[in-house]
């Protein structure tokens, strides 16, 4: 049987005007600022206008441990839209905006999959509405100041060996990890030791994911620490005097975007993805948008439930004043098999056994989610080549662990693929079940807190961190940052800090590297075990098979 791909489906789709999709949510043309047919930015104050409205509620898509099998948490999340729309609710998606890196490195799309995508696909995983250069150049205009006020006499008395702002680049490149900068003479400045991460680990990226308006925004900006002096004061980027022109140059990429499915039915794309190294949620203004316009939003959260629903949680509930009505947990028969021990080679032969085995991943992420306090429904993600033994493992599991479970079909059918799940959610929401409270409070210090993260949710029998790391958290205590909370850089293969360790390990230790205060974002940044905040491209990066064809169309893409 042969399957079209998923940028064959997406060329096939009969969009409507983006002013068609908007006035499903009661958006009117003027409030759309479009970027050709089938995109729009939604105006501020459109957005301004319908703060008094009351919320619909809200549904976090989350999954188990990422595997090469495959999981679908964004074609789930795009089909659970669609799903609730067949059935007759008014629903609208939100997701995050796509990274150049991940496009070009492991072929990783954000857009979904099958009958289940947001369109336009190809658009979405490249330059889109241009907010993450925009981000990009906000970030870099900031680097360039600071070394431009030291290169003028240095006024603020920065200590060049304590300037701790790195630049960004929307790319994977190992080379520029760590380097040395002003080489070349008096001309080119003072030289020093830096490097670059990737435009989404940029604080301004969390910034204006975070942000409530652009006066928020600025303020958040001018919130960023990214130096010391020699007797450690810290200098903000208002002190630089960035935070005026960061703000202009994000003035767009401040509105949400909207889009569309398939099936026609309303998508927020906004904010950044990455929940391995940044905190992966999609923006709290496309988010609360959404919320004043639907009466359902099904949103998702970067990779695993460990990583992306732990931040959603902790850090975008907290600090935008959220809480989830339910989850839904994505898991497929495949993963499960791998997480038992199967070789993704072998994932073609029916495997009951292995498949029971790997759902110790799971049932270790129902756990962590009902530790919220909000109710759990398990999503398997249908694949051609399951079989009914192995589905029926992975139920009855779920069911052993008190939560319901549902067969998805939507890759293949689209919204009808997924309703009955997207019935029972939408009940579920609606009975008002959820009683959400984030896993640690305010007050309580900043190494308990990464403490509580790692055993709570990771099963962890210790945190490893030096005096160095213990020290900082304690300084930065002091500097009245205690309150923030902790947003966890680690892989997202394995509950531990060993990407090949699957299932569900216990009793590992968690060795915190270093530490970063991101005070403008409003969290501090725990960096775990090998993982990096500049990725670097594979072996055989999928840049290598993207081109153009003969009639001008993207080959390789997806």
């Amino acid at each position: 049987m042969a399957f079209k791909t998923d940028i064959e489906i997406a060329r096939e789709a009969k969009k409507r005007s983006i002013q068609e999709i908007g006035e499903k949510l009661g958006i009117p043309t003027e409030a759309l600022l479009p970027y050709g047919h089938d995109k729009a930015k939604i105006s501020q104050d459109f957005i301004n206008s319908v703060q008094d409205r009351p919320n619909g509620k809200l549904i976090l898509v989350t999954a188990i441990n990422p595997t090469p099998a495959g999981e679908g948490k964004t074609t789930t999340t795009v089909g659970l839209g669609d799903g609730l729309n067949a059935i007759g609710k008014k629903a609208a998606v939100c997701i995050r905006e796509a990274s150049l890196g991940p496009c070009f490195g492991m072929k990783g799309g954000a857009a979904g999959g099958g009958y289940a995508q947001v369109v336009p696909m190809e658009d979405m995983n490249l330059h889109f509405t241009g907010d993450f250069h925009a981000i990009t150049s906000a970030h870099n205009l900031l680097s360039a100041m600071i070394d431009n006020h030291i290169y003028w006499g240095n006024e603020l008395q920065i200590d060049e060996r304590r300037v701790v702002w790195r630049r960004v680049l929307d790319m994977n490149d190992r080379a520029l990890r760590d380097i040395v900068t002003s080489l070349g003479g008096v001309a080119n400045g003072f030289p020093r030791q830096t490097g670059f991460d990737i435009t989404v680990a940029s604080e301004v990226m969390a910034i204006l994911c975070l942000a409530n308006d652009l006066k928020d925004l600025q303020e958040r900006l001018g919130a960023i620490i990214v130096a010391y002096t020699r007797d450690r004061a810290p200098i903000y980027a208002r002190d630089i005097k960035a935070d005026g022109a960061m703000t202009v140059l994000l003035k767009d990429a401040m509105q949400p975007n909207l889009v569309q499915t398939l099936e026609n039915n309303p998508a927020f794309v906004h904010g950044g993805p990455f929940a391995n190294i940044a905190h992966g949620c999609n923006s709290v203004i496309a988010t609360t948008t959404a919320l004043k316009l639907a009466d359902y939003v099904v949103t998702e959260a970067g990779f695993g439930a460990d990583l992306g629903a732990e931040k959603f949680m902790n850090i975008k509930c907290r600090k935008a004043g959220l809480a989830p009505d339910c989850v839904v947990l994505v898991a497929t028969v495949r993963a499960m098999k791998m997480n038992g021990g199967v070789a993704k080679a072998d994932l073609g032969a029916e495997n009951v056994e292995a498949v029971q085995k790997g759902c110790a991943n799971l049932g270790r992420h129902i756990g962590n989610l009902k530790s919220f306090g909000v109710p759990v429904v398990v999503g398997i993600n249908h694949f051609h080549g399951d079989t009914e033994a192995e589905i029926q493992a992975v139920m009855d599991y779920v069911a052993g662990q008190g939560s319901e479970c549902f067969l998805n079909r939507h890759w293949a059918e689209g919204g009808k693929g997924i309703a009955a799940m997207a019935a029972r959610v939408a009940e579920i929401a609606d009975g008002g079940y959820s009683q959400f409270a984030p896993l640690y409070p305010d007050d309580m210090p900043l190494f308990q807190k990464v403490e509580v993260i790692a055993k709570q949710i990771y099963h962890a029998s210790e945190v490893i961190a030096d005096k160095k790391v213990r020290d900082q958290l304690k300084a930065w205590e002091a500097e009245g940052y205690g309150h923030l909370p902790i947003c966890m850089a680690k892989t997202q293969y394995s509950f531990s800090t060993d990407p090949n360790l699957r299932g569900a390990p216990v009793g590992h230790s968690l060795p915190v590297r270093e530490v970063r205060l991101s005070a403008g974002a409003g969290f501090v940044v725990v960096i775990c075990g090998e993982i990096m905040t500049m990725p670097g491209l594979p072996r055989v990066p999928s840049a290598e098979a993207i081109r153009l064809n003969d009639m001008g169309n993207i080959e390789g893409l997806f």
